[in-house]
């Protein structure tokens, strides 16, 4: 009976461990040098992780991100912004560029990493955590534009998302960051 028992236990371990979920401090990411950004640093931060691009209509979501940055970032909470040329070839520029562009146009002083592929073949395996509920616990989703934001919470757990129309700045964004 006992070596049963103990035998079920090891069971039901190996079969948790299996199926445990993922989170965001488990993936490294290149930041828009091409340096290592192991996103363990973070954490014990809230994290705001948005799809960007330079040329869109939404691009100037860029002011309110920076806002958000300036307003609460620190030790409670960060944006990493991923540029992408997935939708309509809205960022077809180099990490260089694009950094470039973002001082430039809207002070951006939040981190940016490297461009990625946020859906597709390529996705980025970030992306698919994110994106896929099977990884993250939470939900399925797909990034529909540039700018759609995941909340991610102290843990290193998906939270949720908001879509890209969603301004940096509205009350729901502010509200989770600041509860």
């Amino acid at each position: 009976m006992k070596r049963f028992a103990f035998l079920s236990l090891i069971t039901i371990i190996s079969i948790t461990s299996v199926y445990a979920q993922k989170s965001l401090y488990d993936f490294t990411v290149k930041d828009i040098h091409g340096d290592d950004f192991p996103l363990s640093q973070l954490k014990g931060k809230k994290v705001l992780v948005v799809n960007t691009a330079s040329k869109c209509g939404l691009t100037p979501q860029y002011e309110g991100l920076q806002e958000l940055w300036d307003r609460y970032g620190g030790e409670e909470f960060i944006i990493i912004g991923f540029p992408v040329n997935n939708f309509a070839k809205q960022e077809p520029g180099t990490n260089e560029e694009i950094q470039s562009f973002c001082t430039v146009n809207y002070g951006v002083t939040f981190p940016m990493m490297s461009k990625i592929s946020v859906k597709g073949d390529d996705q980025h395996p970030l992306y698919k955590w994110l994106t896929t509920k099977e990884e993250n616990g939470v939900e399925d989703s797909n990034v529909t534009w540039n700018f759609q934001k995941y909340m991610i919470d102290e843990e290193g757990r998906l939270v949720g998302h908001f879509d890209p129309k969603t301004k940096p700045t509205n009350e729901k964004v502010i509200a989770w960051i600041t509860e």
